[in-house]
């Protein structure tokens, strides 16, 4: 009898990862992993959202001497009958099935019109990375109980009638986090207070509190004031002009938000230190900005740059940027959006795309009545603004002159952007003749550079970096971006780097993916600085369109998607605004060429909607990665290849 292979590949190697199996096997595609904290959140944000929808005022996390932590809120309490389809009490599925929750509901009568929770994973990871987890629950007169270990059910519900001391709703959480999930087992108590107070700042009026056991400590927060008090006491600087605040919301005859979409918002602007920026979408703290940002963006930029030119204040020669505007700004933002995409599981940043225009719509003209009644105002701000695009605009000359002589003569194909000041010119390196037509087209002049690359890059991975110029393509990067071939020991000149951002730009398939690799391959093995000081990224154009027609005051509207997932939730919402099945259309494109320009523009390289990557090596040191990108493109590296694949092909999706 022979000896069974050691690789077999039968029916016996596939598993399925069950409840929350995919979760403790790889907790940091759910949560963030450096610390609990993020998993405490989300039994943070449930309550929060109940104060949101108006059903709380207190909400109180005890620090216990133990290393639990437990959260209370004064809200309507997690139902505890049983579910109609699943047979199971409703609060056990909240805590122990990954897309199960009370968020998704988004019609009228919805348990929540606006909510942070919106992955459907929640408290469930909360559970399943928690060595106990016990569950309490006021409602209607009675009292319900549930305990977890390791997100299993060991105490039954248990459910008794509310005594004296109980209190009439509400719920009560109390997690023993993991240890072994984590890099460190404690709480980052800056990040966890700031965090508390930001809540207490974006609901006025609701007591956020903080006891921490060991050392008797108890910190409360409730603002009446909301955004001005908090902006206020934050701020690094004093003001040049009062702080400008308001907010906005849909109504019910809004043709483009649904009702209660909208924005809150306060403004300083300051000459000097360091600029405070917070914003969040339904309560959620989003540390990486996103579309609201680019939203409150776009409206102070608009605004202002109206306001000058009806004052006729901008000097010849000048020309005024966004960024000029919004250098020296300090703000909290506080955005309500329906149905919000995150990127990321951990919610950091926000995708939404029609947030731009929610966050723009109300901001612009609130600040151009503003400036219209405070003239004096808006002719310090127009100073500040205009004095920060002469400093720009000086810089960039300044380097231009240094680069005058000796420069090499740049490709014919580029067609280059006209502004030469370094931190906002972007490159893309764009997969066909044809995209690169479309790119030429959509791109902002002013800006935004395009090199079309015929066909695959060369693999550079084992060519000899004086051999590399032999190759037109890779001369034609090099000579474009303005830095020679290095080493990841070398110290190139980067003085001569000529565009901030260098964006590799290709299809969203199969091919695109692996011209995405062999680029990537190149600026690694060749240009690593250039991926240390972070100026390399990746465009991410979506896979679908969605075209939906006229539904009552809505006009018919598009939507990309980047994947299937993003798909499934715009037809979701879609079916939420009663769109008929299937009265959209959903277009597949096949290639960057598809796109006309003004698609190109809105999905891919406009700076407010477009998905931009940075490339980084992350927690991997360059030596791992080294070793990784042998195996997959070194020419004798077939058997590695393959043990790669038989090791983790079954965690990839082929498109076929």
């Amino acid at each position: 009898m022979s000896a069974k292979p050691l690789s077999e590949y039968s029916e016996g190697s596939i598993r399925v990862l069950k409840g929350l199996e995919p979760v403790k096997q790889r907790p940091g595609m759910y949560t963030r992993t450096d610390n609990p904290l993020h998993v405490i959140q989300e039994v943070l944000d449930n309550a929060a959202d109940e104060a949101l929808a108006g059903h709380g005022k207190k909400i109180k996390v005890v620090l216990h001497v133990d290393g639990s932590v437990s959260i209370e809120d004064d809200g309507r309490g997690i139902p505890f009958g049983m579910h109609p389809e699943e047979k199971a009490p409703v609060i056990e599925l909240v805590f122990t099935r990954l897309h199960a929750g009370g968020k998704f509901d988004k019609g009228k009568g919805g348990a929540y019109s606006f909510s942070g929770g919106l992955h459907g994973v929640g408290v469930s990871v909360t559970n399943a990375l928690a060595l106990k987890l016990e569950a309490t629950s006021y409602r209607e007169g009675s009292v319900a109980t549930l305990v977890f270990e390791h997100g299993d059910v060991t105490q039954a519900l248990q459910v008794r009638k509310a005594g004296e001391g109980d209190r009439k709703s509400g719920t009560t959480v109390r997690v023993w986090p993991d240890a072994k999930y984590f890099e460190s087992s404690s709480l980052p108590m800056a990040e966890l207070t700031h965090l508390l107070r930001s809540k207490a700042v974006l609901m006025p009026g609701v007591s956020v509190s903080l006891v921490v056991e060991k050392t008797r400590e108890t910190q409360t927060w409730i603002f009446k004031g909301g955004l001005r008090d908090y902006l206020t006491q934050s701020l690094h600087g004093e003001p040049i002009i009062p702080l400008f605040e308001g907010d906005g919301f849909a109504d019910s005859q809004n043709d483009s938000f649904a009702e209660g979409e909208g924005a809150s918002w306060c403004v300083a602007f300051t000459e000097d230190g360091q600029a405070v920026r917070e914003s969040y979408v339904n309560l959620i703290p989003t540390s990486a900005g996103g579309t609201h940002e680019s939203g409150l963006r776009d409206g102070l930029f608009t605004a202002v740059r109206g306001f000058i030119e009806l004052h006729s204040l901008l000097p010849k020669g000048v020309k005024l940027m966004p960024e000029d505007v919004f250098a020296r700004a300090s703000y909290v933002l506080s955005a309500k959006v329906l149905d919000p995409q995150f990127q990321g599981q951990i919610k950091e940043r926000l995708n939404s795309r029609d947030a731009v225009r929610l966050v723009s719509s109300f901001v612009r003209p609130a600040l151009e009545l503003w400036l219209n009644q405070h003239v004096e105002y808006g002719k310090k701000l127009a100073e500040l603004a205009i004095k920060a695009a002469q400093t720009r605009q000086r810089a960039g000359q300044k380097v231009e002159k240094r680069k005058s002589s000796g420069v090499a003569v740049l490709p014919g194909k580029l067609t280059d952007c006209e502004s030469r000041d370094l931190a906002y010119n972007e490159v893309f390196l764009v997969e066909g003749d044809s995209a690169g037509g479309s790119a030429k087209m959509g791109r902002d002049k002013e800006n935004q550079a395009i090199l079309p690359l015929r066909g695959k890059v060369l693999n550079t991975w084992e060519v000899d970096r004086d051999r590399l110029f032999a190759n037109t393509e890779i001369h034609d990067i090099s000579v474009a971006i303005g830095v020679d071939p290095h080493g990841p020991n070398d110290t190139p000149d980067l003085s001569g780097l000529r565009y901030g951002k260098v964006c590799i730009l290709s299809d969203a398939d199969v091919d695109g993916s692996h011209i995405q690799v062999l680029l990537l391959t190149l600026f690694f093995r060749h240009f690593p600085k250039l991926i240390e000081t972070g100026h390399v990224f990746v465009a991410r154009p979506p896979l679908f369109r969605v075209d939906a027609p006229a539904r009552g005051k809505k006009p018919a509207s598009k939507a990309y998607a980047l994947d299937d997932g993003e798909l499934t939730a715009i037809l979701d919402k879609l079916r939420k605004e009663g769109v008929r099945e299937a009265a959209w259309t959903i277009s597949r494109f096949k290639g960057l060429g598809e796109m006309n320009a003004e698609q190109l523009w809105d999905t891919t390289l406009n700076p407010d909607t477009r998905r931009l990557l940075p490339v980084a090596l992350g927690a991997i040191d360059f030596g791992q990665t080294e070793t990784l990108i042998t195996k997959l493109m070194g020419k004798g590296e077939a058997a590695a290849r393959r043990e790669l694949m038989e090791l983790h092909g079954d965690s990839v999706e082929v498109d076929v």
